[in-house]
């Protein structure tokens, strides 16, 4: 009984932000290239800021965002009261902002933030110069998942599923539990960025973990399936479970995405010219 909690005492309102959970932005307010970064379900910006100081450090000239979204770096019942639409308004703003200042605007996201990303790239075809996604989440991984719309109604958590890390001594900054109403929102929001995946026509890197105890392999193999993008690529991730961004291959996954956005971001330039 241990193992689940009911939703029977409400949490406290606005509850304070979990140190090193905080958003993170770098580079210039204007820039030939941004990078918009966005993390997972139950996670926070704390497990992708390495990639995004990369980054910075590689190109200075990069403007890089990546914001907290709703709900998150906070106690459970705080994300308890968001949904998918919250998480996608947030990081859509995130997105006109910085292409209102940017010439290209890449998009890179881990797990749930690589489904917002997506979705980004659907609704936002023509403005997006490339995708760099980690173990994207964008359908069912598990066949318990049918069961959510009906669980969630008398179950509110279960045990946090955060800091699924290969390397020792590495702990992601996530919930502390996994609430249930959020994880059901979570799931209507795979039919719907799955439906849409053939308007996906930017330039794609995949970066998938051969072993993974959080996101299913069907997910990549949906996404490189569905997409119209011509440019697609997939990288198998050898050494790292599911937070590959704080994992053995975090070097592999930080490169990658900065060769791809400096290939990408030249071969616009030469069809500008």
């Amino acid at each position: 009984m241990n193992d689940v909690e009911t939703d029977t005492v409400e949490g406290p309102a606005g509850a304070e932000l979990l140190p090193g959970a905080e958003p993170w932005s770098a580079g210039p307010s204007e820039a030939a290239a941004g990078v918009l970064l966005c993390h997972g379900f139950t996670g926070s910006p704390q497990s992708m800021r390495p990639w995004g100081e990369y980054l910075a450090a590689r190109d200075p000239g990069l403007a890089i965002e990546l914001p907290l979204l709703p709900g998150h770096g906070r106690p459970w019942r705080e994300l308890q009261k968001t949904r998918w639409e919250d998480w996608y308004a947030t990081l859509d703003q995130a997105f006109t902002d910085l292409a209102s200042r940017c010439d290209r605007v890449f998009l890179m996201g881990l797990s749930m933030g690589g489904g917002l990303a997506l979705r980004l790239a659907e609704q936002h075809a023509s403005e997006v110069a490339g995708l760099v996604l980690v173990n994207p989440s964008v359908t069912r991984n598990k066949p318990a998942e049918a069961l959510l719309p009906l669980v969630s109604r008398v179950v509110a958590s279960i045990p946090a599923i955060a800091s699924d890390i290969k390397k020792p001594g590495v702990k992601e900054l996530g919930t502390d539990r996994t609430p249930l109403k959020a994880a059901h929102s979570l799931s209507r929001f795979w039919t719907v960025v799955a439906a849409d995946l053939p308007k996906v026509t930017a330039p794609l890197l995949v970066l998938r973990s051969a072993e993974d105890h959080i996101v299913h392999p069907r997910n990549t193999a949906l996404v490189l399936e569905r997409v119209s993008s011509t440019d697609k690529r997939e990288v198998v991730l050898r050494e790292s479970f599911h937070v590959a961004t704080l994992d053995h291959d975090a070097e592999l996954i930080f490169s990658s995405s900065a060769d791809f956005v400096e290939r990408v971001a030249a071969r616009g330039a030469e069809a500008a010219s």
